[in-house]
């Protein structure tokens, strides 16, 4: 991690602040720090900020020019709205897909020949457990994770032989104000991230970052009804 440089989006709250901060401490040369709103991205000489909306194409595009010495991506921005498939608002289940899917699909697309071009790299998409069992209160952004899941797979597929390694996160509950207001165990944003580090580091193509992604995980390779279900009862 001490040479390589670092794209991070989403990086001023939550987990994205939260890999910032777990890169610094690895001694990571630099990192692109990118958001919509920069407030709350991480002080360090190290870390340069961008503003970047991951669903507009024309910033998309600076971004992939200023930050051509990238080697590793971080495609943590995402939204979610509270949605559910049959009765919530369209336009918020569209949101969720065109952020969480086709705007982390734009990013990749723009740095695959960036990563390519400096001898390979990384990319690690955020992705969650509800890519493996819906929750019924927020299926647009189910749908927009499980897109986003094998979107990940297929991109692993084409540049596999270019030295450039995918990974998919899949946590559970982690203490982000996305889902605050949910009264349930969550885990460490701060722990989340170092783990997420530890599984690139160690070469994992699925990282599950916390407990209630591992219990999960195990759950789904069980049975995968049985994850289906206890996450449609949350």
């Amino acid at each position: 991690m001490q040479e390589a440089t670092a794209l991070v989006t989403g990086a001023n709250r939550g987990i994205g602040r939260a890999i910032v901060g777990a890169l610094l401490e690895r001694g990571i040369k630099k990192v692109y720090a990118t958001a919509r709103d920069a407030a709350g991205v991480a002080a360090d000489p190290r870390v340069l900020v961008l503003r970047l909306d991951i669903t507009d194409a024309e910033q998309v595009a600076a971004a992939a020019s200023i930050a051509g010495d990238v080697t590793l991506l971080v495609n943590n921005g995402g939204s979610l709205e509270f949605a559910d498939l049959l009765a919530g608002d369209l336009a918020a289940i569209e949101t969720d897909l065109r952020t969480n899917y086709l705007g982390t699909l734009a990013v990749t697309r723009a740095f695959v020949p960036v990563l390519r071009a400096n001898g390979g790299g990384a990319i690690v998409n955020m992705l969650s457990l509800v890519a493996l069992g819906a929750v019924r209160g927020m299926g647009g952004y189910s749908v927009s994770k499980a897109a986003a899941a094998s979107m990940t797979q297929a991109v692993r597929a084409q540049v596999a032989g270019l030295g450039i390694t995918v990974h998919g996160v899949f946590p559970g509950a982690v203490d982000t104000d996305m889902i605050r207001a949910f009264d349930m165990p969550k885990a460490d944003p701060a722990d989340v991230a170092r783990t997420i580090l530890d599984g690139v580091e160690a070469g994992a193509e699925d990282i599950f970052p916390d407990p209630m992604a591992r219990d999960g995980h195990r759950t789904w390779r069980t049975d995968p009804k049985i994850l289906e279900r206890q996450m449609a009862a949350i």
